[in-house]
């Protein structure tokens, strides 16, 4: 994804937040889908494009914990009976993440990894920000909150072994 739709799906978060003491749970909701979502369709890009069998990999993971999240997350919404409700945040995700398999999709060898691998760590960066200073503050539903903070951990350990991946395709 391209920092600037990341930032701008942050600022769009922070800006709500400020204009509306945050997201509403179901806005919570969609924004949790929508970017596991994106990751997901970054990740199978990455599985079937990645020159290397470390970024490959990387990807397969990405598919599969971000799978799993989505489904927790959607059987939460449903036992809750809350609709996920589509929001600036969440569009902004989506954009973003449809502008980076486009770009992505455009690449290949190298260039791709590096890319792929780049935005991995900006995009769990900035999906940790936005869980610290949105996500978790704004959310009201006991369960949903939860859910946030179990998927936390797994976020940083993307983040790491994206940083570990960027460094040795430097190193290449």
């Amino acid at each position: 994804m391209h920092k600037a739709f990341v930032l701008a799906a942050l600022v769009c978060a922070s800006t709500f937040a400020a204009a509306q003491q945050g997201p509403t749970d179901p806005q919570i909701a969609h924004i949790v889908v929508t970017a596991d979502q994106v990751d997901i369709d970054a990740g199978k890009l990455a599985a079937k494009m990645g020159s290397t069998k470390d970024v490959r990999a990387f990807g397969k993971q990405m598919v599969t914990d971000h799978t799993a999240v989505n489904q927790q997350a959607s059987a939460l919404a449903k036992k809750l009976g809350v609709t996920p409700e589509d929001n600036g945040t969440s569009q902004a995700l989506k954009k973003g993440g449809d502008e980076n398999i486009a770009k992505l999709k455009k690449l290949k060898g190298k260039a791709f990894d590096k890319a792929y691998v780049d935005n991995e760590v900006t995009y769990h960066q900035a999906v940790i920000d936005a869980v610290d200073k949105t996500l978790l503050p704004s959310a009201k539903n006991a369960e949903l909150k939860a859910l946030i903070e179990k998927v936390r951990p797994a976020l940083v350990q993307h983040l790491e072994h994206a940083k570990h991946l960027q460094s040795q395709l430097g190193k290449s």
